[in-house]
């Protein structure tokens, strides 16, 4: 069979057009219903795994940005946040403190199946306040405090998420993280 005549085979009734026309009508009514400001005392406070974080930007708090997610993390002196990784590239500004970033970067090796693996030695990042940090996709990641401890600004892309390729993993927790440790109990 010629390409021609191949050009008008397929199944009469779709409604695809019809239905994206539909949808994006109804995103411009969602829109309206959601926020383009946060305000501080709304933003949510969480113990979670990778520690204490403050939730500026996310899915969930009802906002007009759907491609970033975005969070301060709060350590005590001394203390490291939890150690984990995702597929999206994250940035960090560093608000408050110094201390340090451990990246063990992957290595990732495609023949019929692919592997991922990490780096066995990470690599140490020292950081102080006012500085950029940036984290590669997918590296197994940890933020130690310094004497005086640290808040960190992190900002993640929500795209990839959306593309299929969520990947957030835990690794090991935080030092303080306590499971059973409710968000308002610090």
């Amino acid at each position: 069979m010629r390409e021609q005549e191949r050009a008008h085979l397929g199944r009469q009734g779709g409604q695809f057009y019809r239905r994206a026309l539909e949808q994006a009508g109804d995103h411009e009514e969602a829109l309206t219903k959601l926020s383009s400001l946060v305000p501080a005392e709304e933003m949510v406070w969480e113990d979670s795994p990778q520690g204490r974080i403050k939730h500026m930007v996310n899915e969930w708090l009802g906002t007009r940005e759907f491609c970033i997610d975005a969070y301060q993390q709060a350590l005590r002196p001394g203390e490291r946040s939890g150690a984990h990784r995702h597929f999206s590239e994250e940035i960090l500004f560093v608000l408050e403190g110094d201390g340090f970033d451990l990246h063990w970067d992957p290595v990732f090796e495609a023949d019929v199946e692919y592997e991922w693996r990490w780096e066995d030695q990470p690599k140490r990042f020292e950081w102080t306040a006012g500085d950029f940090v940036y984290v590669p996709p997918y590296a197994i990641h940890q933020h130690t405090a310094g004497a005086a401890g640290a808040r960190l600004l992190s900002a993640t892309s929500r795209i990839v998420k959306a593309m299929g390729f969520n990947g957030l993993e835990q690794v090991h927790p935080a030092d303080s993280y306590q499971p059973e440790m409710g968000s308002d109990q610090r």
